[in-house]
Parts: C-alpha cells; structure tokens; sequence
C-alpha cells in the first residue's frame, strides 16, 4: 500500500546478552517500536508506542526485553568460583582459620570452582576482607539463579565440608552453613538433610 499504518523501530541501547538461538553470547541492539502513518513508506504521522525489543545482532532474532534477565556464558562462568570463594571463606571463618586441613578444602573447592591459581595468599586475603552478610549474599545469591536444586545441594555440602575438615561442626559453623543455605533459596528443611547427610558422610569416611 502507498500509505497506511507501519510500526518502526529506534535504537536506544545495545550491549551483550546470551542469544538462546545462537546458543552463546551476542551483541544486541534494544529497539523501542512506534505505529506511525506513512506515506509512501514514509512515517508521516507519529501514533501510539508499541513497546521494547531485543534484536540479536548475529542472527537478527527478536526477544522480549526480559531476556537481559538472564546471565551471559561470562557470567555464569565467573558466577561459581566468586560464590564458591565467598561462602567457603565464610565458613572456613566461622571455624578455625588457621586449620590446614581446612585451608586445603577452601582451596580445592574454589580451584574445582574454576580459580586454578588459587592459592594461600589468596585466601588470606580474602580472610582479611570484613564481609558483611550482604557480600556474601550478592554472590552466592547471583549463583543460585543458575543452579538446579542438586546443585544447590551439592555447593552446600562443598561448603559444609570446609567445617568438617577439621572436626565436627561447631554452632558458628552451623550458622555459616544454614545462612548461605538461604541465600541459595534452600528451605530450613533442604537444608538440615544436606547438612546432616554430609556430617554422615564425613563420618563413615
């Protein structure tokens, strides 16, 4: 038609977001849409918004916005090790932070995480941070978004393993382990059986 009714897009913002049918990270451009009256394919006449896209900029797919809600491949590959860090210095903090045993499982748990060259310096440093609740909880919470509920199960009982590694756990540690417990989204009761089955665990071994 020569003239009629045409929604046209603008770009207003452009970053990288993880394109699900390219299957990994891609620029994209958001675009706000408007119905405009054209005249010979010219807009003429603006009329009403019709809301936000995503637009892949490798293979052109359209989304919704609520797609930059999920975490790029980068941030999901910096996600366990900054949680595993995080939580495992907790506890390694509510119980004796000079323990080698425990030192030892701190650092294989955040190399098996993704940090190779972690190390005692590393650690130390990190000891010597004063983490507040919420510094940990910004991790550990960014990580559970990613995580099935046998991988909450699983980070959790890394993480009651670093109390264990030195002994049975002792009231502090057993907070330690049911706060980040909550802030993976597990219940009381999810967490009380992953506790208790990795103290039996540790036990038989």
């Amino acid at each position: 038609m020569l003239f009629g009714l045409r929604v046209y897009f603008r770009d207003i913002g452009e970053g990288m977001f993880y394109c699900q049918r390219c299957g990994g990270d891609r620029a994209y451009r958001r675009r706000a849409g408007r119905r405009w009256f054209h005249i010979f394919f010219i807009p003429v006449i603006p009329l009403d918004r019709v809301g936000e896209d995503i637009r892949c900029g490798t293979c052109r797919t359209r989304y919704r916005t609520g797609v930059l809600a999920l975490p790029t491949s980068a941030q999901m590959q910096a996600a366990l090790p900054a949680g595993m860090q995080a939580a495992a210095t907790t506890m390694l903090r509510a119980g004796d932070p000079g323990s080698p045993p425990a030192r030892r499982r701190v650092i294989g748990a955040v190399r098996r995480a993704g940090l190779d060259d972690y190390g005692d310096a590393a650690l130390d440093e990190e000891l010597a941070r004063c983490l507040s609740d919420e510094d940990v909880a910004i991790p550990v919470n960014t990580l559970a978004g990613q995580l099935a509920v046998q991988g909450r199960e699983w980070f959790l009982a890394e993480v009651v393993r670093v109390g264990l590694a030195d002994g049975p756990l002792n009231d502090e540690e057993r907070r330690a382990a049911r706060m980040i417990a909550g802030h993976l989204g597990m219940t009381a009761a999810q967490a009380y059986g992953v506790i208790s089955l990795t103290e039996e665990g540790a036990t038989a071994e």
